[in-house]
């Protein structure tokens, strides 16, 4: 591989690579299920469906529990350094690699095309100083509508040896936001659907935003029938009204869980916005201090 990888390669790319040594290719399939109404969201493992069915070499990379912190059940919140670095060693990746990261569905029973868990294994290996890291576009459908070959069992990949440091700049806390939400030099950007956004619909507990956020749904970032990733000029449309290609402001990207919020940091990264900070609390963390404060669109 003399060749510098893109961010976004296809399934096609893919296929053409599947044998090369170097790469490692991570199914990060995790299925979570919003209410129908007000209520919250549920998240399973995706462990035997990748045993079911995944692409030729994946490996299966456990967001739920191995790549988060199991002490803050409430959240996807990062593990530790070293839990990180453990897990992620033993699945393959390391130096001399480059990771492919795919899923299967970014929410039970909806048509989002977007690969937000991939995105959130991406987000967490830049964070610990990794780099060469792709996402897949159109992720495991895209792979399976093409009738691509598929491989069911568990497969693995050698031990490897994972260095780098953290960009702690990638990541933004609960006090970051706080203070960010009077800085005219700090863009906050809300990942969710419009109807939460707005408070429309509770889904954490609490209705509403965080105050001057700006909202960019992730779900809008793809496109549905071709699940494929809009194309830049589409995507520099969604984004330019936030103000995020304003260099000389910091960017902060919230969800739910930590999770949407990586799809659109990935987004802006292929944009050339490659310093995007993730809350990874996000609502999830926010709504239980009753002293963060949260906004509807009928009272902001």
């Amino acid at each position: 591989m003399t060749k510098t990888i893109p961010p976004i390669v296809s399934t096609q790319w893919l296929e053409e690579h599947l044998n090369d040594e170097n790469i490692r290719i991570l199914d990060a399939t995790t299925f979570l299920k919003l209410p129908d109404g007000d209520g919250l969201y549920s998240v399973t493992n995706g462990r035997d469906a990748y045993k079911e069915e995944h692409i030729p070499g994946a490996v299966h990379a456990d967001v739920v529990n191995e790549l988060a912190n199991p002490d803050d059940p409430k959240a996807f919140t990062l593990p530790s350094r070293e839990r990180f670095v453990e897990g992620i060693e033993k699945l393959g990746v390391g130096d001399g690699t480059h990771v492919i990261i795919y899923d299967k569905i970014a929410e039970v029973g909806s048509p989002n095309a977007a690969s937000d868990w991939a995105s959130r294994v991406w987000w967490q290996l830049r964070f610990e100083g990794f780099d060469n890291v792709s996402i897949l576009n159109g992720g495991f459908r895209k792979w399976k509508e093409e009738g691509r070959e598929i491989k069911s069992g568990i497969e693995y990949y050698p031990k490897a040896t994972f260095n780098g440091r953290r960009r702690r700049e990638l990541l933004a806390t609960k006090e970051d936001v706080k203070k960010a939400i009077d800085d005219p030099n700090m863009i906050i950007m809300n990942c969710l659907s419009p109807d939460v956004f707005s408070g429309k619909k509770n889904t954490y507990g609490r209705p509403g935003h965080i105050p001057n956020s700006k909202n960019v749904f992730f779900a809008d970032l793809s496109d549905d029938e071709s699940l494929l990733i809009k194309d830049e000029e589409n995507l520099r449309e969604i984004f330019e009204p936030t103000g995020v290609f304003d260099q000389s402001k910091k960017v902060i990207t919230y969800c739910g869980g930590g999770i949407a919020a990586t799809w659109n940091a990935f987004i802006l990264y292929t944009l050339g916005r490659k310093d995007v900070a993730v809350y990874d609390g996000s609502m999830t963390e926010w709504v239980q201090d009753e002293n963060a404060p949260l906004v509807t669109t009928n009272n902001e």
